[in-house]
């Protein structure tokens, strides 16, 4: 058994529960302590209960909620040790006790108890910016938001997954026509920048098997997508694929302000 639960997801702010039956973990804390305790409450985690905090990378939106939780039940923080130096450099969440920290190395596989973790390397404006697949027995979540581009590396990461947790940040046209300076768009559109709806569907067309059940569309800009306009682009592309296959893969998008449901694989 493998659960997922979106506590939080935009570029306000991220943290998502994985648990199995003997692991409870943390991917990310980009919300206030509060939030992601309100959150765990909903599906009746104790924060008391966790073994960790992954650390994807150190952007704000991904750590602003770290220190707190790590002081206040003892969690170990699992990251490269690039990534904490750049948090650490900035002093952006403040003291941490250094037995706290648990340095993990890109592609080296590690496991809390019963869930067997793999951190992967993504294209992302951060020193250091990793991404997870998670598996227990013989499922498998893959996650991955905070990429610009995709490559065959990625994908391989991705394959086989029971769930997938995909990055789908824009719409390009919503982008291209907004209010952003033309800096902060050329760096979304970039190589280090993030996913669009448009390149989201072409990752998952690419990795799609007869394993996937599940597919949580995340890390939605709130300038620059909508919830409509994301799960269109891609059940447009999962209608097409049903349509040759009969298969059923359930679609949802995780959402920004507060809890989504939880996906329970067995």
């Amino acid at each position: 058994m493998i659960q997922l639960c979106s506590l939080a997801s935009g570029s306000s702010g991220n943290s998502i529960y994985i648990g199995t039956d003997q692991a409870h973990i943390l991917v990310d804390a980009g919300v206030s302590g509060k939030r992601i305790e309100q959150g765990l409450a909903s599906i009746n985690i104790d924060p008391k209960t966790l073994q960790g905090i992954l650390v994807t990378h150190e952007h704000s939106d991904h750590i602003c909620g770290l220190g707190v939780m790590a002081r206040r039940y003892r969690l170990p923080l699992y990251l490269t040790y690039r990534t904490w130096e750049a948090i650490n450099s900035k002093n952006k969440i403040g003291k941490i006790d250094e037995s706290l920290l648990h340095f993990i190395v890109p592609d080296e596989a590690f496991s809390i108890n019963d869930l067997m973790i793999k951190p992967f390397r993504t294209s992302h404006d951060a020193v250091e910016s990793v991404c997870y697949s998670f598996e227990n027995g013989d499922k498998k979540i893959g996650f991955a938001t905070d990429l610009g581009v995709y490559d065959d590396y990625i994908l391989d990461q991705l394959r086989d997954s029971n769930v997938l947790y995909i990055e789908a940040n824009h719409d390009v046209s919503m982008l291209e026509a907004g209010s952003y300076p033309y800096y902060l768009k050329q760096r979304i559109l970039s190589d280090l920048g993030h996913l669009s709806n448009e390149c989201s569907s072409r990752l998952i067309l690419d990795v799609i098997s007869e394993r996937l059940e599940h597919i949580i569309l995340a890390h939605l800009s709130k300038e620059n997508n909508h919830p409509d306009i994301a799960y269109i682009t891609i059940k447009t592309l999962l209608d097409e694929i049903y349509k040759e296959t009969q298969q059923q893969i359930n679609l949802t998008v995780a959402n920004r302000d507060y809890h989504s449901n939880p996906i329970v694989i067995h």
